[in-house]
């Protein structure tokens, strides 16, 4: 039968345990809130998203657009530039003609934020209250997930087409 461990071992293994512990080097994870107006041109001179594939036909279903949006503090062309956009839309749905896998970058570019950015996926189906997932980010956003929620708030024009998008993202990063 093996001896069991006296009572100093025990206390010496836990003071060890809680060292380890306590001095782990591991980030505290933080969670930022960010709330900002994604504008979007479609058509004419001003254009900031291009289809550059179209399929052949009447369907839609295959076309891919990329696109360098604008990313301001508020929902006003004249608002303050904080970043841009990187994104890659894909007519993704035969169902649904106006649904797409949307792949972006949100570059902030002035600000707390400015030289951070962070990448989302998700599916964007027009004229809806759209949830996609952060997937990661860069900066201050190193490591990033969390989700992000987009409502278009305004839309003008027919050939020359401008969208706004009101756009809250929440952020968990260390």
């Amino acid at each position: 039968m093996a001896p069991s461990p006296s009572l100093p071992i025990l206390l010496l293994l836990f003071l060890f345990a809680a060292v380890a512990t306590a001095s782990s080097d591991e980030p505290e994870e933080k969670m930022t809130h960010l709330h900002f107006y994604f504008h979007v041109y479609y058509g004419g001179p001003n254009a900031t998203t291009v289809t550059v594939v179209s399929p052949p036909g009447s369907s839609t279903f295959g076309s891919i657009a990329v696109g360098n949006n604008i990313l301001k503090e508020g929902p006003e062309s004249s608002s303050m530039l904080i970043g841009r956009t990187y994104d890659l839309t894909v007519q993704a749905s035969i169902e649904s003609p106006s649904a797409y896998l949307y792949m972006l970058n949100f570059v902030f570019t002035s600000g707390e934020y400015n030289g951070s950015s962070i990448s989302i996926v998700g599916k964007e189906v027009v004229g809806e209250t759209m949830e996609r997932t952060i997937v990661g980010g860069t900066g201050k956003f190193r490591m990033a997930w969390g989700y992000t929620i987009s409502r278009l708030i305004s839309s003008t024009g027919t050939t020359e087409l401008f969208l706004v998008y009101e756009h809250d993202s929440y952020i968990y990063h260390h």
